[in-house]
């Protein structure tokens, strides 16, 4: 027993056991949402959380532990984030064709989306470095922490939001998008790349390419706008 936990004293310090666990648990949650046939609510990441929080727990590892060892994988989020520009490319003849909508969508959903969270997060009467964290929770990882790190917030809190606001926007969309009535695939996936950035848009890949291509599209086109805004919100409303 003292050599196995010797072994895992040394291993829990090497980088590569936390890319390993994540990679493991993150193909473990696809293939399982896979056989259930990707049901809104087996959503891979909310899965791969579910796997990896308890191994976290169990060994009593703490998260810059574990970051510094998963930290490739977010590096990859900004490279996955430029390439984003391709849905907007191939779908250049259509956004032109578009562009009024497009713009007051993505105005709507930008403004509304930080600032819902500011206004409800002050009526809560949540701490000032809450409040400026919470901002840039619907845009795209590697934009919401330079975002909330320049305005004075917590980036690792952000991280947290990003990722949980992303993950009920991958749940929720479909049985929500069904209730409402709409139909128009460009209208959903252009909503869910707002409102839940790259976990809503994979999940609308899942669901339909041509919503993907619109989530894609609304995804970059946010990650932008946000950047603008939110510098400007947080002055008025906080």
């Amino acid at each position: 027993m003292t050599d196995v936990a010797n072994l895992w004293s040394y291993l829990a310090t090497t980088p590569l056991i936390w890319l390993t666990t994540t990679i493991l648990a993150y193909l473990l949650a696809d293939g399982m949402a896979r056989r259930l046939g990707y049901p809104p609510w087996a959503n891979p990441v909310l899965l791969s959380v579910l796997v990896i929080a308890p191994v976290l727990w169990l060994t009593r590892t703490d998260y810059t532990t574990y970051f510094e060892g998963a930290q490739f994988i977010h590096f990859l989020l900004g490279p996955a984030t430029v390439a984003l520009a391709l849905p907007l490319w191939d779908n250049r003849d259509t956004i032109r064709t578009s562009v009024a909508p497009i713009v007051l969508a993505l105005l709507v959903g930008s403004i509304v989306a930080s600032g819902s969270a500011i206004l409800l997060a002050r009526a809560f009467g949540l701490p000032p470095e809450v409040l400026l964290s919470l901002a840039p929770k619907s845009t795209t990882a590697p934009v919401a922490l330079g975002i909330s790190e320049a305005v004075g917030g917590l980036p690792a809190l952000t991280a947290v939001l990003v990722i949980l606001t992303g993950i009920i926007g991958a749940v929720t969309v479909t049985p929500l998008m069904n209730l409402l009535g709409i139909t128009d695939w460009r209208a959903r996936g252009f909503a869910v790349g707002v409102a839940a950035h790259g976990i809503g848009t994979a999940r609308a890949f899942q669901v339909n390419p041509v919503a993907g291509a619109y989530a894609g599209i609304a995804m970059a086109l946010n990650a932008l706008l946000t950047s603008l805004i939110v510098p400007f919100l947080v002055r008025w409303l906080i």
